[in-house]
């Protein structure tokens, strides 16, 4: 019986002191849970100054000739040297000999046709003395001017009608004329440069046969170059024409000056650009066909804010740091560039601008400068 009892007993004992536990810690007061500290954010910041902001307008563009000149013959002949050698990167100076055709026939022809010329002159003064001889001298004196070595003298004024017909009963005039379509001619066999400037390419050489529509190289003019740039057509309208453009490059040292030259009226339908033209009038130390960078002086833009591109959310919202929360504000642009954006309206002096991109924020979360 007693070994009945004690186990019981011993349960009991267990149970009741579990019971207690139990009823203890749920009596125990819970701790209480700490609400973290609002999160703020340190974003980098300027305070914002209303000013008068000169604009900029960069484009870029290859450096040519405003003169580039191909070289076609209209004559037959073989090529023969001029005062240069006719080969690519040879200078020359205006006026020099560049290249020379082959002159010889046409100088012959030239000369038989000035022999007939003053045969039929030789015929028809004996007749001029006897009918006009009020007109002889002149006449006498055109025939004795005219030189095989020289073009031909101008002809002289047929006041008398009858005399005018005498010239052409024996050809005079038909005689005349040819001789001038051959020194047209004659003067097709010379190149003479136009300008100074430089032998681009040369497709025939010395020595090589040139046919009436051959193409004998390229020539370019040194003296007046020009940059071909690309403008959007909203640029255009910003461009200070009164100022020197500044030209850059990054292969090349140093600084030049330019000038807009001339703009086209013709805009690209593909990028809705039309090309711009900036002489440079020293281009000392600058190459033909180099790229160049040109920052083209824009009008002043008055009473606006200058601020960097990386400050405009959706092209037109910018963030401000208002009594400590960010404040999403609608701002009126009145011009973008490169680096920086030009607003005129929706900001006011002293207003602190976020200057950074930031992810994940709303208007009226806490918000720290970096000044």
């Amino acid at each position: 019986m007693k070994r009945t009892i004690m186990p019981v007993i011993v349960i009991s004992i267990l149970a009741i002191g579990m019971i207690g536990m139990l009823v203890l810690s749920s009596m125990k007061e819970e701790p209480r849970k700490q609400t973290p500290p609002p999160r703020i954010k340190v974003v980098n910041s300027i305070v914002t100054e209303s000013v008068n902001n000169p604009t900029v307008i960069e484009a870029f563009g290859r450096l040519t000739s405003s003169q580039p000149i191909a070289l076609i013959s209209e004559v037959n002949g073989t090529i023969e040297k001029g005062k240069i050698s006719f080969q690519p990167a040879q200078s020359f100076n205006k006026g020099d000999l560049i290249v020379k055709i082959d002159d010889r026939q046409t100088k012959f022809q030239l000369n038989q046709t000035k022999s007939d010329f003053l045969s039929a002159l030789a015929v028809v003064l004996p007749e001029i003395k006897i009918d006009f001889p009020d007109e002889y001298d002149k006449w006498q004196n055109y025939f004795n001017s005219i030189s095989f070595d020289e073009e031909i003298p101008e002809l002289p004024n047929a006041a008398n009608q009858k005399v005018k017909l005498f010239l052409t009963r024996f050809n005079v005039y038909k005689l005349y004329f040819s001789i001038k379509n051959l020194e047209i001619t004659l003067e097709k066999h010379y190149f003479y440069a136009p300008f100074s400037g430089t032998v681009q390419s040369a497709d025939l050489r010395e020595g090589s046969t040139a046919r009436v529509g051959s193409k004998l190289g390229d020539i370019i003019n040194l003296e007046d170059m020009e940059v071909e740039i690309s403008l959007p057509v909203t640029d255009v309208k910003w461009i200070d024409y009164s100022k020197q453009v500044k030209i850059t490059s990054n292969q090349i040292s140093g600084t030049w000056d330019g000038k807009i030259k001339r703009i086209s009226d013709v805009v690209d339908n593909q990028n809705q650009t039309v090309t711009a033209y900036i002489s440079i009038p020293n281009r000392k130390g600058l190459f033909n066909g180099i790229f160049l960078k040109a920052e083209i002086p824009g009008k002043i833009l008055d009473d606006s804010f200058s601020i960097p591109r990386k400050s405009i959310y959706s092209d037109e919202y910018v963030y401000l740091i208002k009594n400590g929360k960010l404040d999403y504000r609608k701002v009126e642009i009145a011009r973008k560039e490169t680096e920086r954006v030009l607003v005129s309206d929706g900001i006011t002096n002293g207003d602190t601008l976020v200057t950074e991109l930031m992810q994940g924020v709303s208007s009226g979360m806490l918000a720290k400068p970096i000044l």
